[in-house]
């Protein structure tokens, strides 16, 4: 009987290289005949067998060093599992009449086992590019429910001593490493093997044993019917008895080869296996040098098989994706992923101040944070920012460690900057600051200052040592101080908020020690809003960032992450625009009251609207928002003809009120908008040239038909009171409407009396670049135009301007105010607003860097198929994402989560249109060029590498 394979006594494992007829044979004799095609392994064979109707079974010929009660523990294995976790396909060895299709085969090399194994369609992920946060969750939930299925497997092949694992690793790594071709890559390898082996050592036998698959990876993970979470587990080739927490290890290595995949992205598996399979204390501190250790095996073993066996096509391809596994798991200190993992699942261990006399006395706290008003007018961009605030003060100052500065913050860039202080910062003001020794302890001058205290030392940073004090900060000087656990790694002085939790678990606060009391508990701000606000007012992401600062095109989230915003079309100039600050500020200090009294802005106001618009629109009436204005403009409308019906376009939004609600087709905002017009309210169809009924060339039907329509509701004795459209089809991603479209329609509402409405809250004040109304692209003028959104540049104001004639017969139904809409403030911002697009020339900005823009999007379009159609003109833009363009079918989900993706690139964009496919593309009219260009390289990467 052959005894357990040693893969340090077997040597040499070349992979079984029988023939495609040979391996056919095999698979007739199983009761499995097809055509066979090869798939790849490191050291088994492997062949897909298909038969007359599509795959039949993957024939797996075992490496003849494998004894057979070995494959037989691999197959009782995949039998416990599938009885265990009925949830989860597993490929188990097929039966055919009755039998298992499993047998012993004579090889060159000698006998094997060979069996045919059940194939699970979907496909691996080992190629699927980037791996978002649920695909991830979903990998450790599938380790987690294999690992407890295996918990009490037990079989006489289990026994094993095989390279992969992690029990042997550091043998593994000096048995193989000194046959890798690259000096300096070997030597990383050892360096990390030796360091993570260390830690593992000392915990060892605290670690669980049991049965497990230890090769939960992409390459074996298969997709489940929507083609990207996994619910599928092939190849139990590596089963055996090892550390439990090893099989989440093993997943978590295959991670970091993947796009996007660096160490803090494994933590949606880390959690996830955690919850069905808890991880104990002893396998927390494992974890991360287990991964570690897994990406050296993988290194060496890989340039070994490939030496072996240099037509192993798979093992040689396998070598940058495991040398990038390696490479990310060594790149962040074993110390701080533990540390990073246990703040991930609630199990952190507060590292304790020794108790001492103040270091410092009399120091003023200064905010540096992300609300920091010292920050205010986009300070923060100016490099420096720290120190130009203690030099102002010229005092001594302390600000706080962990708290995120807003200086250190960085704009256009894919990676978060190192935003999170680990040590407080001092200032000395116009004096030397003195530093006294907070408990006893021998000094190390030098650079850093160093005291040893009980399992921590103190660090001082910038300032000179002294005899009769711990240190001294010269006047004008500026230090950082640490307490940082005694043996740990060098902890630096700034850090990425997404590994700020696992640095810091190395120190400690140094805050008591210089006179700050500890910062309050923030709740959990997300879980709060939702509790009280009524669930239908929805937020962006299902876990959002938390945005507290604007400026210009960039949002700053409470991590001092700075994202582009690409979407905010309602700061039209730009988030905390300096002159409409200034502007609110002094009319707030002056007077802000209700629209009924009398002072000058109003008037300017209302003057300045009516003067930007074309004869015969001279009359404006002043609201608070965008569904007010289009409320107030259908009431003027009704009043202004005695009638009751509107004409609206499908597939559009025009507010929440009674009113704009009822004209708001989109059944994106509402799924039942369509079914529940109220019976005044007549739906032509959407004007849309791309996705509508007409389409392409067709499209100038839509103007004939909607005409018709409107002339059969007169001749049918409901004439319509108004038309009421967007004038560029912005709900839709930004369409133009076609060519004749809105003068076809307006004429035939005009015919029996009825009035057209231009809204123009969306595409309106110059957005559009070549025209600063939408209705200008389509050369006609309305009756009635709604203003929103942009006019206040996220104040609330809006406007609805009309015609002398209109606005009188309006006055029949009495009079109108509203309280707020015109008051002093709105008025004065929304005057504000006007001036700075006319002298900032915002307009002509749309349409220079808006061309530029929809250039890029266009040449992105040439090289990625998901990109059905770029729509729109200067600065509102529509990117339409389809499975395929043919058919035009909505990428529906992929443009959510290439929204998400976006996101962690730094770039804010999201979803519109009836199916949510569309990139909606609005952002500030401040836009810079290489803000531009900065979308446009991530939207590239996002289609390039996945999302």
């Amino acid at each position: 009987m052959q005894s357990a394979f040693d893969f340090f006594a077997a040597g040499e494992l070349l992979a079984p290289d029988l023939t495609a007829e040979e391996a056919a044979g095999i698979a007739a004799s199983l009761g499995v005949p097809g055509r066979l095609e090869p798939l790849g392994s490191q050291q088994d064979q492997n062949f897909l067998i298909r038969g007359d109707d599509g795959p039949a079974g993957v024939l797996r010929i075992a490496n003849a060093a494998f004894p057979a009660v070995e494959t037989a523990a691999q197959d009782a294995a995949a039998a416990a599992v599938q009885a265990a976790a009925p949830e989860l396909r597993i490929a188990t060895v097929l039966e055919r009449d009755g039998r298992s299709a499993s047998g012993r085969f004579p090889t060159p090399a000698g006998e094997t086992t060979a069996r045919v194994i059940r194939f699970l369609p979907g496909g691996t992920l080992v190629d699927r590019g980037r791996l978002a946060p649920d695909v991830v969750a979903r990998m450790g939930a599938v380790a987690g429910r294999v690992s407890a299925a295996l918990a009490d497997f037990e079989h006489d092949g289990l026994d094993r001593v095989l390279q992969w694992d992690l029990r042997e690793s550091l043998r593994v790594v000096d048995l193989l490493a000194g046959a890798h071709p690259d000096r300096e890559r070997r030597d990383a390898v050892r360096r990390a093997a030796d360091a993570a082996w260390a830690t593992v050592a000392g915990i060892a036998a605290g670690l669980p044993l049991q049965a497990g698959h230890f090769d939960l990876t992409d390459d074996n993970l298969v997709a489940g019917a929507d083609g990207r979470l996994p619910d599928g587990v092939i190849d139990f080739g590596d089963v055996s008895r090892g550390w439990r927490v090893s099989e989440l290890a093993v997943t978590l290595s295959c991670l970091l080869h993947h796009p996007g995949g660096e160490p803090f992205t494994v933590l949606p598996a880390v959690r996830a296996f955690d919850a069905v399979r808890p991880l104990d204390d002893a396998e927390l501190d494992a974890l991360w040098p287990l991964v570690q250790l897994r990406g050296a095996v993988l290194v060496v073993s890989g340039a070994q098989q490939v030496a072996l066996d240099r037509d192993n096509a798979y093992a040689s391809s396998a070598l940058d994706r495991e040398w990038r596994m390696f490479a990310e798991a060594t790149a962040v200190p074993a110390a701080v992923m533990t540390g990073l993992i246990r703040d991930a699942l609630g199990r952190t261990r507060p590292v304790r101040l020794p108790g001492g006399v103040p270091l410092a006395r009399g120091l003023r706290e200064v905010d540096l944070g992300v609300e920091s008003p010292h920050a205010d007018g986009g300070a923060w961009l100016e490099p420096g920012l720290d120190d130009r605030v203690a030099a102002a003060a010229g005092a001594p100052l302390v600000a706080r460690a962990g708290v995120p500065r807003i200086g250190a913050a960085r704009v256009l860039d894919a990676v978060s900057a190192p935003t999170v202080p680990t040590g407080a910062t001092l200032w000395a003001g116009a004096e030397d600051l003195r530093l006294g020794r907070p408990w006893p302890g021998v000094v190390r001058p030098g650079e850093p200052i160093e005291l040893a205290g009980d399992g921590v030392v103190l660090r001082v940073h910038g300032a000179r040592a002294d005899a009769d004090a711990l240190a001294v900060v010269p006047a004008g000087g500026r230090a950082e101080v640490q307490v940082v656990v005694a043996g740990a790694p060098e902890v630096p002085p700034m850090v990425r908020p997404e590994y700020a939790a696992g640095w810091l678990a190395l120190t400690a606060d140094p805050g008591p020690l210089l006179g700050l009391e500890p910062l309050p508990s923030e709740p959990d701000l997300l879980a709060r809003r939702e509790r009280v606000l009524a669930g239908v007012q929805e937020h962006y992401w299902a876990v959002p960032p938390r945005i507290e600062r604007g400026w210009a095109v960039h949002l700053v989230d409470t991590t001092g992450r700075a994202r582009l915003d690409m979407v905010n079309n309602v700061t039209a100039i730009g988030h905390a625009h300096p002159a409409v600050t200034a502007a609110a500020a002094r009319q707030l200090a002056l007077l802000n009251t209700n629209s009924r009294f009398h002072y000058r802005a109003i008037a300017d106001l209302a003057a300045t609207l009516a003067a930007a618009l074309p004869e015969p629109l001279e009359r404006v009436l002043l609201v608070n928002s965008g569904s007010e204005a289009v409320d107030l403009a259908i009431r003027v409308a009704q009043a202004a003809t005695g009638r009751k019906d509107v004409v609206a376009v499908a597939e559009a939004y025009h507010g929440w009120t009674l009113a704009s609600d009822a004209v708001s087709t989109s059944v994106a905002d509402n799924p039942n908008a369509l079914g529940t017009r109220p019976d005044w309210v007549h739906v032509v169809d959407a004007p849309n040239d791309y996705r509508g009924r007409h389409r392409d060339a067709d499209a100038h039907r839509y103007g004939p038909e909607a005409a018709a329509a409107i002339r059969a509701l007169a001749a049918a004795g409901r004439p319509p009171a108004a038309f009421l459209a967007e004038p560029f089809f912005g709900n839709a991603g930004g369409v133009p409407l076609p060519d004749g479209y809105l003068e076809q329609v307006y004429a035939a509402v005009r015919e029996s009396g009825g009035v057209a409405i231009a809204d123009e809250v969306q595409v309106g004040l110059g957005r559009l670049g070549r025209w600063f109304w939408g209705f200008e692209q389509q050369g006609v003028v309305p009756d009635v135009v709604t203003l929103a959104k942009s006019l206040g540049n996220g104040f609330p104001v809006g406007a609805v301007i009309t015609t002398a004639d209109v606005a009188e017969r309006f006055a029949s139904e009495g009079s109108f105010f509203s309280s707020t809409g015109g008051s002093p403030v709105s008025s004065v911002v929304a005057s504000t607003v006007l001036r700075v697009i006319r002298e900032e020339g915002l307009q002509e900005r749309a349409r220079t860097v808006g061309g530029r823009l929809k250039r890029g999007l266009l040449a992105l379009a040439e090289r990625h198929p998901l990109i059905g159609a770029v729509h729109g003109e200067g600065l509102y833009l529509g990117v339409e994402l389809v499975r395929d363009r043919a058919t035009r079918e909505p990428a529906t989900a992929e443009t959510a989560l290439v929204c998400d993706r976006l996101l962690d690139l730094g770039v804010i964009v999201q979803p519109t249109g009836d199916f949510k496919n569309v990139l909606k593309i609005k952002p500030p009219l401040v836009l810079p060029e290489d803000a531009a260009d900065f979308f446009v390289a991530r939207l590239d990467e996002v289609l390039t590498t996945g999302w």
